[in-house]
């Protein structure tokens, strides 16, 4: 299948914007305005509810539908989403890390213009968003769990979510209040996962205006990092080996100086904590001996083994990736929970359901966890989209997309105008075209990155080095500016990006085009030229971030 994805040029946001020309108010006894001529006649002209389901650091490649090479059985709502839906196999994010992906999201712009480059600074909530826009439209909003943008949300008619990361077990969280303070913190017990879910669930069922349609998000901490499962899967996988990544020991000989110097490596970086070898904190005595019963017989079990060099590798490989499969089996409970209820509630018909991860994750690829680079492990991201009378089961989309377009893409589905100043400020595309399988013809044809959280000279987590690069259809132009080096992959030849080909001469006319269409997007979407520190975050915020990160 011939794929044109996208520059995203002014023409390509033209084009694609046509679908928003739907304008109006949707939802609940809101339709829109009847053109003479309709762009898309299958579309329903009531606007639908929408409900984004979000987690944390989740890879495409841990879901059954993408191809997983985990057990099938491991996210079979997730996959059944995928049957009844749209699954996007091609979504990038502008810049792989927790915090900017999000801001994204929120506003439709990327990094350097929202305000967020890195996880160290503070959302300003005053700037314009698509929840408040949704509000505008006559949408009731609300957000629940991981938030993680340090001020408070805004354009949510209720929100209730975690502090700061928040903890795998027992959080505290948040909710808007009349009080001094403006917000009341509860305490709740349980496992979060399920405890953000329940509250999505209560709000859907008991608080909500039936008389306005909705959109909800709701926001998992999980699969993130300590990756600590709930009390019924902390056994499961116990008996069998999870398939490891042909290239788990990679000595990065066919790349750049930047994946050589890194610090996230199972064999090196992961913690004591990480690997469950230490009490956990956060939880409580009952949980505490359910913990201690599954745990501890197993790492009694590995002290006995006295394992070293590559065999103590491989286990540190299975306690992570077991734990993070586990947890990612309690989001596909929740999910299933979630669906169900849209069921019970009568709303399924009536409702979109989108599902999508901040950014991907190394899964031992190259010797890896965690994300940041532009590599395909952590660049890309789930997209799956159900849309009942509208999208086709089962279809899938190869187009070039990114986090980017999910704002909007939701202001489309909800009807706001594509000639409203602050859509046309947004620097994405609506999907929404794609998924009435009305492709624009002058699609774009390449995605820009940029990740900036690295301090020079100085300890980050993780010690990722700054770059920025282009991808498109079958190539991608990495470059690590500050260490003077660019990097070049052939996604079909080399879909693991195992050899960086950009001083090949049998490919320097490819290395020349990419050039030029880096530097094409980097002046489209008005990208400073970024050579030093982050001009919007002092050194000693990071630091004060790294710190705790390391914790």
């Amino acid at each position: 299948m011939k794929i044109t994805c996208p520059s995203l040029s002014t023409l390509g946001v033209l084009v694609c914007g046509l679908s928003l020309l739907l304008a109006g108010c949707a939802g609940a006894g809101i339709t829109r305005p009847t053109d003479p001529k309709p762009i898309d006649p299958e579309r329903p002209a009531k606007a639908p509810n929408i409900l984004f389901i979000f987690t944390d650091d989740h890879a495409s490649h841990a879901i059954g539908a993408y191809g997983s090479r985990f057990p099938d059985h491991i996210t079979p709502h997730l996959d059944q989403l995928a049957a009844d839906g749209m699954m996007f196999r091609r979504c990038g994010v502008t810049n792989s890390i927790c915090a900017p992906s999000r801001a994204v999201i929120l506003t439709g712009k990327h990094s350097h213009l929202n305000g967020v480059l890195t996880n160290a600074e503070r959302f300003d909530g005053s700037q314009m968003t698509f929840p408040k826009l949704l509000q505008r439209a006559g949408y009731q909003t609300a957000i629940f769990g991981k938030w993680h943008l340090k001020s408070e949300p805004t354009g949510f008619d209720h929100y209730e979510r975690l502090l700061g990361q928040g903890p795998y077990y027992n959080p505290m969280m948040r909710s808007p209040s009349d009080n001094e303070k403006g917000h009341t913190d509860r305490k709740h017990s349980g496992y979060t996962t399920d405890i953000i879910t329940d509250l999505a669930l209560d709000w859907l069922k008991d608080e909500r205006n039936g008389d306005q349609p909705f959109m909800m998000m709701v926001q998992h901490k999980a699969p993130h990092r300590h990756w600590q499962p709930p009390p019924r899967y902390l056994d499961r996988f116990d008996d069998i080996d999870i398939a490891e990544p042909d290239n788990l020991f990679d000595d990065y000989s066919g790349r750049g100086t930047a994946a050589r110097i890194q610090d996230m490596e199972i064999a090196t970086t992961l913690t004591k904590n990480d690997l469950k070898l230490v009490p956990q904190r956060g939880l409580d005595e009952a949980q505490t001996a359910i913990w201690n019963a599954a745990y501890q017989p197993k790492n009694a079990e590995l002290k006995q083994l006295e394992l070293t060099g590559d065999n103590l590798v491989r286990w540190k490989y299975q306690r992570y990736l077991k734990d993070y499969l586990r947890c990612i089996q309690a989001v596909d409970d929740n999910i299933g929970r979630m669906l169900s209820t849209l069921d019970e509630l009568d709303l399924s018909r009536e409702t979109v359901v989108i599902y999508s991860s901040d950014q991907g994750f190394f899964l031992g690829e190259h010797g890896w966890f965690d994300k940041r680079f532009m590599y395909e492990e952590c660049y890309k991201t789930p997209l799956i989209v159900r849309w009942p009378g509208v999208v086709d089961g089962g279809s899938v989309e190869e187009s070039l997309v990114s986090n980017l377009d999910y704002a909007q893409t939701f202001l489309d589905l909800a009807g706001v105008s594509a000639k409203d100043s602050s859509v046309q400020e947004m620097q994405g595309v609506s999907l929404v075209p794609l998924l009435l399988g009305n492709k624009p013809e002058e699609w774009r044809q390449s995605l820009y990155y940029q990740y900036y959280e690295y301090l020079e000279n100085q300890r980050t987590a993780h010690m990722v080095r700054r770059h920025r690069g282009v991808c498109t259809e079958r190539y991608k132009l990495i470059h690590f500016y500050n260490l003077g080096e660019w990097e070049m992959y052939d996604l079909q030849e080399d879909p693991k990006e195992m050899k960086n080909i950009v001083d090949d001469p049998a490919h320097a006319a490819t290395r020349e085009k990419l050039e030029k269409e880096l530097e094409k997007l980097a002046l489209q979407y008005q990208v400073p030229d970024d050579r030093g520190s982050v001009s919007r975050d002092p050194h000693q915020r990071i630091e004060a971030y790294q710190a705790r990160e390391q914790q």
